[in-house]
């Protein structure tokens, strides 16, 4: 449009004095007073016809140019003094860019967000704003009756034979960690057993068999445990029946497996989680060797429960820290004195495994070395020194907690010497002999104590000698 404007102005010149907008300065007030109306009275003359003609055409060019304008804001057309349009630059950032224009295109509203705020990309709705429940429209062609009163569940699909013993077998495995058979149900709670809820107690004391005396007792409390929320009497019994069956395969890894088994059937039946007569009902019909030994174990320890008073709850004792010092105490002795009347490295070896206090081992060398003290014998001495070099060799016994044992008997050194006179004497060459083993190392060597040696003249004696010395 601005170019025909600025072609018609071309075919139909004016002059510029007619086309300039701008008010007259002094040195144009002749040119000025020959083209402005006279006035007369107080009145204002009109000018020629030609002249209001030319002015409306370019107030009509302008009013054009302005809208084109107010259209294309980023191009910045302006229309100069002489007529000819002039483009001018807006920077890009420039908020009359076109791409920046922000303002509504009808000219309307407040400047306030579209619908609310809840319009635009990404948006559910006006902040605050609840929904509620959708009608189902009857009149929807995928409208269906049957599902209005639908409820959805999650199915879990059953454990076949391969992943009931991929997905059981390290929850059990757990447990003997953490001892929390509360976990244990929880975690089978939420898995489809169908079938194989019956294998839980037959897995469990599988795994129990090859594990320590402490998983035994923990799976036997476990069994108690889930027998009422998970398992049913039912399910532990034909477990048990399954287990007597595939004796013969578990001898194989486990030699003590007939007696394990036989405890197992015992304190279930005193845990009341088997019947009484599970072991009556094989009598006379069972054919295999393991299964008989392992019922004849579980009915003596029965009879022995009812006529000596044999706890059977306490039938795999009582696993690691749980047990009262003082009964580490007595069987770290027993172990002890026992090694002195067999000299069986390998059997004290396993015997002190079997406790499984490594956090105690330190009362295990404090014990030794008392006994070395008050045995007053070099074969005491030689056996006890062999057995912490083996026992340190095959890292049974830390470093630390041959340290702490050994300061132990330096701190009660005092008193001992009340029992035992010469005990400073045969701690120093315990001590030494230790260290010539590599049994201890020299700065624990240096800090054994030393009882100083009585002068054989005292003064106070009269300078009488005397011929008993330490």
């Amino acid at each position: 449009m601005a170019t025909d404007c600025e072609a018609w102005l071309n075919a139909n010149p004016v002059e510029a004095g007619d086309l300039s907008d701008s008010f007259p300065s002094g040195d144009e007030d002749n040119t000025f007073t020959g083209n402005v109306n006279n006035e007369i009275n107080g009145n204002w003359i009109s000018a020629p016809t030609g002249s209001i003609h030319e002015a409306r055409l370019k107030a009509k060019v302008k009013r054009r140019l302005r809208k084109n304008s107010s259209k294309d804001s980023g191009r910045g057309d302006s229309l100069s003094d002489n007529g000819d349009v002039v483009r001018s630059v807006v920077p890009p950032t420039s908020p009359k860019g076109k791409l920046l224009n922000r303002r509504s295109k009808m000219g309307k509203g407040r400047g306030l967000p579209k619908k609310g705020g809840a319009g635009g990309k990404g948006v559910w709705g006006s902040p605050g704003e609840v929904y509620g429940e959708d009608e189902v429209d009857v009149k929807d062609p995928n409208y269906d009756a049957e599902q209005e009163n639908c409820v959805y569940e999650t199915v879990v699909l059953p454990l076949d034979d391969e992943t009931f013993e991929k997905t059981v077998t390290p929850i059990v495995q757990e447990y003997f960690e953490h001892g929390d058979a509360n976990e244990v149900a929880e975690l089978l709670a939420e898995l489809n057993l169908g079938c194989m809820r019956g294998d839980v107690p037959m897995l469990a004391v599988s795994l129990a068999l090859e594990a320590k005396a402490s998983h035994r007792e923990l799976t036997s409390r476990l069994l108690s445990e889930l027998c009422g929320c998970v398992l049913t009497a039912g399910d532990v019994e034909a477990s048990f029946h399954k287990l007597l069956k595939e004796l013969p395969d578990l001898v194989l890894d486990t030699p003590g497996a007939p007696q394990m088994l036989g405890q197992f059937i015992a304190r279930a039946v005193a845990d009341n989680i088997l019947p009484k007569s599970f072991i009556d009902g094989y009598k006379g019909r069972v054919d295999c060797e393991y299964a008989r030994a392992a019922l004849d174990r579980a009915a003596v320890l029965l009879r022995m429960s009812r006529w000596t008073g044999l706890r059977i709850d306490s039938l795999w004792g009582s696993g690691g820290g749980q047990r009262p010092v003082n009964q580490l105490i007595k069987e770290v002795n027993l172990l002890l004195k026992e090694f002195l009347l067999s000299g069986d490295t390998v059997e004290a070896e396993r015997c002190l495994r079997e406790l499984e206090v490594p956090h105690f081992h330190h009362e295990f060398v404090y014990e030794a070395v008392i006994m070395v003290l008050e045995s007053k014998g070099d074969r005491t001495l030689q056996m006890i020194l062999q057995l912490l070099k083996s026992l340190c060799a095959s890292t049974v016994i830390t470093v630390d907690q041959l340290r702490r044992g050994f300061e132990r008997v330096y701190l009660d050194m005092a008193d001992l010497s009340i029992d035992v006179p010469c005990a400073y004497s045969l701690l120093e060459q315990f001590v030494e002999q230790s260290f010539n083993a590599g049994v201890i190392d020299k700065k624990l060597r240096d800090l054994c104590p030393c009882r100083g040696r009585k002068r054989f003249i005292s003064e106070g004696d009269g300078g009488r000698l005397k011929l008993s010395s330490y």
